[in-house]
Parts: C-alpha cells; sequence; structure tokens
C-alpha cells in the first residue's frame, strides 16, 4: 500500500522495510535512520514503542495508527516511550473510511538515542512489554 500511494502522489523519499522489527532495530543499517516510523494498531502500544522507536532517528517521529480511544493504552505505555527515548507529542484524532470507524494517530518525538540493549529478542516485546 505504502510504497502505490507515494508513488501516486509522486513523494520520492520513502520506503518500505520487510523485516521484523526486532531484528532491523539492532541491525546497525536502520537503527535510528529513519525520519518517521509508522506502525498499524497491530500491537499494544508499548511493544509498538519498543519495536519501532529504535528505528527512529533524534529528531524523528514514530506514529502509531490506533483505534479510536487509546488514551489509556497510552498512558500505561508513558514510561515505555521514556525508557526508549521518545517524548509524547500528541494524540490526533483520523477521520476514517475503515469499517472500525474514527482512528487516532499517535506522535512520539525521538529526543534522545535508545539504549543498545532494545528493542528485545523477536517475542520477549509481546509476552513481557515495557
Amino acid at each position: 500500500f505504502v510504497t502505490s500511494a507515494t508513488s501516486q502522489v509522486g513523494v520520492e523519499n520513502v520506503g518500505n522495510l520487510w523485516a521484523r522489527a526486532e531484528d532491523a532495530g539492532r541491525d546497525p543499517a536502520h537503527r535510528e535512520k529513519y525520519w518517521v516510523v509508522t506502525a498499524r494498531a497491530v500491537g499494544e502500544m508499548r511493544v509498538l514503542v519498543e519495536l519501532c522507536l529504535p528505528l527512529v532517528k533524534e529528531g524523528g517521529y514514530f506514529v502509531a495508527y490506533k483505534g479510536a480511544n487509546p488514551e489509556d493504552e497510552v498512558e500505561a505505555s508513558l514510561k515505555a516511550i521514556r525508557l526508549l527515548g521518545g517524548k509524547l507529542v500528541q494524540i490526533e484524532r483520523v477521520e476514517s473510511k475503515a469499517p472500525e470507524g474514527n482512528r487516532t494517530a499517535v506522535v512520539v518525538k525521538k529526543v534522545s538515542s535508545t539504549n543498545k540493549k532494545y528493542p528485545r529478542q523477536a517475542g520477549t516485546p509481546k509476552k513481557s512489554p515495557l
């Protein structure tokens, strides 16, 4: 979808990374290399933060696409966001034509480097969220 959408609107500096986030976040070719990293509502916010923030360079952003009311989930993730070098910037309602109704973009700014012990080994973030 991203490749098709960016090509249709003429954006050229966007790419897709097909890899396990746990592996990419430890790989020097990808660790802290991207200005913006996004994730669909595929996981709980504490897990998404651990998987995605290691890919974001300082000054960049992680944007999680969440359901209509993610406030409790976001509140529970604030410790993980800080631990991984992020700062919650905003929770923005997004009009959506999705069957689930309106969605929310949770925007986190990367303000400091992520400790090299994160992301943890594959499966660990989901089994034991920060």
